[in-house]
């Protein structure tokens, strides 16, 4: 027979998970404790809550397509740890200049060809010039009269430059947080963490909308993964497209070395991003391809919804569009705005 310790404990534990959604929808706001206890939950019970809530806000279960192409690569004067296009570093990446109109509209195009529903354009600036602004902003103008959903993300920038790109019709502004707080001068140091959240407030006084997440893997404990979600969660509104990307060690970066993430742990962290923030289009995003189809399966069954779709991502190696599509149809799922699985064989 079981003691009156024995059964109080799981009661009460119950007790605090069933309370614990309640808490946060009176107050609005998530603490890092809550998060914490959405991670410590038995992997079932957790990839249930996340799927429950996936199909709560997302009933057709589709999967957005976005391709993103790097209009501006290498020589950034950040030191951001995990990343080759810092000029600092010795990788194979090169300073190049940003891509003329026509290059860019050949390259949505195709990806439009190829069933992305977005286009996301990436440059490796610290922070755009003026000059820079007025370029990319044809190249907004030149997507969106594909008909594409068009992203951009640039670097840092001021309150007259968030207004001019969406003046040109730009759809979502892309800003990462990369990391929690407490752990983000680990990784930067020529950035501050209060100037990315200057940048994501620019962009919603512009009224964009934001994409917004960051990377895991690159040495950060649970509890500092728990505080990074925490901080986009209570974002105020929490960011329409949240990016959460894999570490991939480059050879030249800090971070070369560093040993991959568990894969249940990613998949946890998918789903805690599902729970918390749960109108957004999660994303998987960088270290796809080295997750494997299996990991990327359950990525999705946690409450992904969306990914970075093509050949190449920044200047990292992404599954090819033909695999991506095979592992979608094999899995059953549809992409945006389709309204058949049929369509990705």
């Amino acid at each position: 027979m079981l003691d009156s310790q024995t059964v109080e404990k799981p009661l009460t534990l119950m007790k605090s998970q069933a309370d614990l959604r309640k808490e946060v929808d009176a107050s609005g706001v998530w603490s890092v404790a809550q998060i914490e206890a959405l991670f410590a939950l038995p992997f079932n019970e957790l990839m249930l809550k996340a799927q429950e809530t996936h199909k709560t806000y997302f009933p057709e279960g589709d999967v957005e397509l976005a391709t993103l192409l790097s209009i501006k690569t290498g020589g950034c004067p950040e030191d951001c740890s995990y990343c080759p296009q810092a000029a600092r570093y010795d990788t194979d990446v090169k300073a190049e200049k940003l891509m003329g109109l026509e290059e860019v509209l050949e390259a949505a195009k195709a990806a439009k060809a190829a069933g992305s529903n977005r286009f996301c354009m990436g440059a490796a600036w610290r922070e755009p010039k003026d000059r820079d602004i007025e370029k990319v902003t044809a190249m907004i103008k030149g997507v969106k009269a594909l008909g594409l959903e068009t992203c951009a993300t640039l670097g840092m920038l001021e309150a007259d430059q968030a207004q001019a790109l969406q003046e040109a019709g730009l759809d979502f502004y892309n800003h990462n947080l990369d990391t929690s707080e407490d752990f983000y001068r680990s990784v930067i140091s020529t950035r501050g963490y209060q100037d990315r959240l200057d940048t994501i407030s620019n962009v919603r006084a512009a009224g964009m909308s934001v994409c917004c997440g960051g990377i895991v893997g690159m040495g950060e404990s649970r509890e500092q993964r728990a505080a990074f979600l925490t901080q986009l969660a209570n974002l105020s509104p929490y960011p329409e497209s949240v990016p959460i990307n894999h570490l991939v060690p480059v050879a030249g970066t800090p971070l070369a070395e560093q040993k991959p993430l568990d894969p249940l742990e990613f998949v946890r962290t998918i789903a805690v991003a599902r729970i918390t923030m749960p109108k957004a289009r999660v994303r998987l995003s960088a270290g796809r391809q080295e997750l494997g189809r299996a990991v990327q399966a359950m990525c999705f069954l946690a409450g992904a919804n969306s990914i970075f779709y093509g050949e190449q991502l920044l200047t990292t190696g992404n599954p090819e569009a033909e695999q991506d599509r095979a592992l979608l149809a094999e899995l059953g799922l549809k992409t945006k705005k389709s309204s058949k699985a049929e369509v990705l064989i």
